[in-house]
This record gives structure tokens, sequence and C-alpha cells, in this order.
């Protein structure tokens, strides 16, 4: 058994805008997002599969709001929401928020690189 705080948790992207700590729980990947209001990770994940993100993600919404681009048609997400984020989605802060999110350690190990190569 096992509690995660962000505090215990190791960043691993930080810059004025993103926020990002992460750690590995058997085959999932536990995440504590920050996003500053007006972050685009668009541009970011250009050059993954549909220039977007390729991990499916589940998760909760701690503060803010946070528009998802998909293919199939936009969705916000508020605080207080649980969510699940399939693959091809691309997140834009509508205000400064904050998530946490449990991901495949495989396929997010591949985004997470791609991130942190730019």
């Amino acid at each position: 058994m096992q509690t995660l705080t962000p505090d215990t948790v190791p960043v691993v992207i930080k810059d004025e805008n993103v926020e990002v700590r992460l750690t590995q729980v058997g085959e999932m990947t536990v995440s504590f997002i920050r996003l500053a209001e007006g972050t685009d990770l668009g541009p970011a994940l250009v050059g993954l599969p549909g220039d977007t993100c390729s991990c499916p993600h589940w998760g909760y919404m701690l503060e803010g709001r946070l528009l998802m681009r998909v293919p199939g048609g936009d969705r916000t997400y508020s605080a207080g929401e649980a969510f699940y984020w399939a693959p091809g989605h691309a997140p834009f802060a509508l205000t400064d928020c904050a998530y946490v999110d449990f991901s495949p350690t495989a396929e997010f190990d591949t985004v997470i690189a791609h991130l942190t190569r730019g």
C-alpha cells in the first residue's frame, strides 16, 4: 500500500508554465500536473502520432479548467471532475489548473521522452 502527494513525487518537467511530477507504481505512472493559464501543450506534442498525446490517462481535475482538444470535438474539464482521455488529445489550460492522472508507463514514457527532448 502506498500514499502519494505532489510533495513526495519527483519533478520531471518544470518551467514557468508547466510542472509535471511522475512516479511509477506497478505498470502505471501517477502524475501530478500543473499548467498555467494559457498553456498550450499542442506544439510540444508535434512529432508524436497525430501530433497529439498518444497515451491514455485516467484522472481527476483538482483545480481550474482545461480544454482538451480531440479529433471528435473539444471538451472542457473542470475541478471536481474525473476523466478518461483516450490517445489523440492535446491540452490547453483555460485557467491555472492542476490534475492527477494515471497512465500506462510504457506509453507515457514515450510521451515524456518526446517532451523532454525538445
